[in-house]
């Protein structure tokens, strides 16, 4: 008979808390900050949004301990929703995941990482990789198309990745290990000898009334907000840190192949987070020490990191930063790539995905789901609407971590006498209080910026009726992809 192919436990601890840290770390927190302070005015209010993102990440991730120990099977957020609530809630979250949430944030990466890439080649190269030159422009019909260098190279890398990972499990570590390795210490050097550069007159002028509250124009005048208005900006700002954090819960989808994952999956979400929200706060310091908040404000195309790092490194800086960024970006998508997959194989063990998703190369990773996951992505590169689909999805994503968090409380109900290798840090406070954090980010989402959330909910319940034609239609026993 021949040797069934299952999953391999290949991966430790550091492999663990090297995808937590090298998925959230993308190309948000060297741009995102610019439309924060745009958002909220202030030094004060600007940390004060990293914080929050911080703490209720840190608390999701603890929280998220007592489900991967109790679950420690592919398929992380998934399974949790699945087995505190039902195979309807778990679908819409792995369809979301598929259509947007995990596609969308890889297309997102890989154009960042292609944007920067004309920083630091050749000046004969750069318009085979310039986000401003046309690699196609033809009209076809009635559809004017329009691709990009950058587009192409986007679509370059993640087939690149996608491809490694089907050589197996190792190879994505390999690759994640020695790029968040080298991300991390790159970003603590940038805050080292951004924090010895701090210029005393910038760092005063900026932390003059830093709790002062208000929309901050290009022009540089500003708005004065009222107290639901300034909620709402809060919320409107918290988009961007929220997006730039999010992806800390990869680790989970990889259960199936972490070593001991009851005590690794837990300890490399905690271990994880805490040093991605460390340096997040931390290189947000340094941009108030260093610009104004002006400056910070009007970055061209939004690089508060490039305008930072040429105070700090002068002329060089734009090429430091664009190397750190097309490190972080390519460490951020390989994390990306191969654990997205992961949840798509085990919706197709429940029959709710294509069958051919839930099974394993010969390398034992779901080669299948790789590569349909980078068509989606690729396509959405082509789109140009990526970065309004993952707006759209920010809500959807907090929706479904409030979610999952509230499945404890039900699993504790549910399942009073199952085993706990480890409980929730906390309970029942913390986890409450990110639910609290979470729907009042939520709600004011729907009510100050509704444009943010509409389309994202359509995309949810777009999977209601795919649902209902999975559970008819893709069955093991009724369809078959060859």
């Amino acid at each position: 008979m021949a040797k069934k192919t299952i999953l391999k436990h290949e991966l430790g601890l550091l492999d663990g808390t090297m995808l937590v840290a090298g998925s959230m770390i993308g190309s948000g927190i060297f741009i995102v900050s610019a439309d924060i302070i745009r958002n909220v005015g202030s030094s004060g209010w600007l940390i004060a949004v990293w914080i929050i993102t911080g703490f209720m990440t840190l608390t999701a991730a603890v929280s998220y301990g007592e489900l991967s120990a109790m679950f420690p099977k592919a398929g992380g957020q998934y399974v949790y929703l699945k087995e505190s609530y039902n195979k309807l809630i778990a679908f819409l979250y792995g369809w979301s995941f598929f259509a947007v949430i995990q596609t969308g944030t890889i297309a997102a990466v890989g154009v960042a990482f292609s944007k920067f890439t004309a920083y630091v080649v050749p000046d004969a190269l750069v318009p085979y990789v310039s986000e401003d030159h046309r690699a196609f422009d033809r009209t076809i019909g009635s559809w004017h198309i329009i691709i990009s260098s950058a587009q192409c190279v986007s679509i370059a890398l993640i087939v690149l990745l996608t491809y490694i990972n089907t050589r197996g499990i190792k190879s994505g570590k390999i690759i994640q290990n020695t790029f968040t390795i080298t991300k991390l210490a790159s970003l603590f050097g940038l805050i080292i000898f951004g924090f010895i550069m701090i210029k005393g007159d910038v760092w005063h002028a900026n932390w003059t009334n830093a709790w002062n509250i208000h929309q901050l124009n290009k022009d540089g005048s500003v708005v004065q907000y009222g107290i639901g208005a300034a909620l709402g900006a809060i919320a409107a700002a918290m988009v961007g840190s929220i997006f730039s954090s999010d992806a800390w819960n990869n680790v989970t989808f990889i259960a199936g192949e972490m070593k001991n994952p009851q005590r690794n999956i837990g300890l490399s979400l905690f271990f994880g987070t805490l040093i991605v929200t460390i340096i997040y706060v931390s290189i947000n310091l340094v941009y108030t020490g260093v610009l104004p908040l002006h400056d910070i404000a009007n970055a061209n195309k939004d690089r508060v990191a490039v305008a930072a790092s040429q105070v700090i490194f002068g002329n060089v800086g734009t090429i430091v930063i664009a190397l750190m960024i097309m490190i972080s970006t390519f460490g951020c998508n390989n994390g990306l790539i191969m654990s997205g997959a992961r949840v798509y194989y085990t919706m197709a063990k429940d029959g709710l995905f294509f069958k051919r998703t839930g099974t394993l190369n010969k390398n034992a990773v779901p080669q299948f789901g790789l590569w349909i996951q980078c068509v989606v992505a690729g396509i959405l590169c082509l789109s140009g609407k990526y970065g309004d689909l993952l707006d759209m999805i920010s809500l959807v994503v907090v929706i479904f971590y409030i979610l999952t968090i509230a499945g404890i409380y039900i699993l504790r109900v549910k399942r009073p006498n199952a085993e706990r290798p480890y409980k929730a840090f906390g309970y029942p406070v913390l986890p409450a209080i990110y639910i609290l954090l979470g729907l009042a980010f939520c709600i004011l989402l729907l009510l100050y910026k509704p444009q943010y959330s509409t389309g994202g909910l359509v995309i949810v319940l777009l999977g209601v009726p795919i649902y209902y034609v999975a559970k008819r239609y893709i069955k093991d026993e009724e369809i078959t992809i060859t």
